[in-house]
């Protein structure tokens, strides 16, 4: 067995556009803690607790108020919002820590009862999808059927998502991940079951990939190619999203032109592809296609991780649940000590139960 003094993930990651301690990725996960869509003390706690990780990636943080399809998401569109930012950027670098900014916009996940008065649910096209999501008001609601977007939209939109990004940059942020997963706005205009557009932003496979090739080009233009990384889902069927023919075909072309922009990561969610008979050949090709660096995702142990990033599938691996549940999981890993499970009941409630008050091990 590996000892634990020999593992290559425990080791420093040092590329032209990353330094980092460890290979260790804090993958974002919605906490539901910003309340009034501000952070707070209570977030600063709760991420600089986690600084041992080699990258923080942070929850999901909208762009727009139209973006906010969650209860009590945090936003970075507004002058407090950036300012409240900055601490938990500053309790981070502190602890030695370098710390990513996710920026989600939910589309047509989302429910009114969520959103600040004004805000619209926008998507690519009025495709309301199935099923039910919370609101603290009325409890679980179904999706209501969201607004095509206007040309005037997507401009709007791509030019929030810019000012973002600098919000966070301006906020002490190293960087910003766009999230182009899960079945959220970017991936909204990529899937032909959800984009039913006909004019350039819907059709043909390089009229869907432009809108998250837009966005993304208009990113790295304010804030620089080396703080701009995205999290992609090939294959992805979560957020009622429906497989559809040239799945391969769209990501690859899509990488291409990522790969253009020289943007520092691509962050892959692989689960879904490895269900695919041509998904792990996708997930190979992508590490073939892009130049520079590949976060993998999908329930990782120490050990996986170790032969993901030895045979040069990944430079780095995120983790999600354990994270919640161990504060020091680096230390845990390094020391082989036992990890904490989370508990899904507290996943999403207010308060530092279930949040901060995992204990480092004992």
């Amino acid at each position: 067995m590996t000892t634990k003094t020999q593992y290559n993930a425990l080791q420093e990651l040092t590329s032209k556009d990353l330094h980092l301690k460890n290979k260790i990725v804090m993958a974002p996960m919605t906490r539901s803690r910003a309340i009034n869509n501000l952070p707070n003390d209570l977030m600063a706690t709760y991420y600089g607790q986690r600084a041992s990780v080699g990258l923080i990636i942070t929850e999901g943080t909208s762009p727009s108020p139209n973006g906010l399809g969650y209860s009590s998401i945090p936003g970075i569109y507004s002058n407090l919002q950036t300012d409240k930012w900055k601490k938990i950027s500053t309790t981070v670098h502190k602890k030695e820590g370098k710390i990513f900014m996710q920026l989600m916009h939910t589309g047509r996940i989302s429910h009114k009862e969520n959103m600040p008065e004004g805000a619209r649910i926008l998507a690519p096209s009025a495709v309301r999808p199935s099923g039910e999501m919370w609101t603290d008001q009325s409890g679980m609601q179904p999706f209501p059927i969201p607004e095509a977007m206007s040309l005037e939209d997507i401009n709007q939109s791509i030019n929030e998502f810019t000012q973002a990004a600098e919000n966070a940059i301006n906020a002490g942020f190293d960087g910003i991940e766009l999230h182009g997963a899960n079945g959220y706005l970017l991936e909204q205009f990529l899937n032909p079951e959800v984009n039913k557009r006909n004019d350039t932003f819907g059709g043909s496979l390089e009229n869907r990939i432009r809108y998250v090739y837009e966005v993304t080009k208009a990113v790295v233009q304010r804030i620089g190619a080396k703080k701009v990384g995205i999290r992609l889902s090939p294959f992805n069927t979560f957020n009622d999203m429906p497989l559809y023919d040239n799945v391969y075909e769209t990501y690859q072309h899509l990488v291409e032109k990522l790969n253009s922009l020289d943007i520092n990561y691509i962050h892959l969610v692989e689960g879904p592809s490895l269900n695919q008979d041509n998904g792990p050949s996708l997930l190979s090709k992508i590490r073939e296609i892009f130049s520079n660096t590949i976060i993998l995702n999908g329930g990782y142990d120490l050990e996986r991780a170790e032969h993901a990033i030895s045979s040069g599938q990944a430079d780095l691996i995120s983790f999600g649940r354990p994270l919640i549940s161990n504060p020091d999981f680096v230390e845990r890993l390094k020391n082989q000590w036992d990890i904490a499970e989370a508990n899904p009941a507290t996943f999403y409630s207010p308060g530092e139960k279930g949040y901060t008050d995992y204990p480092t091990f004992d």
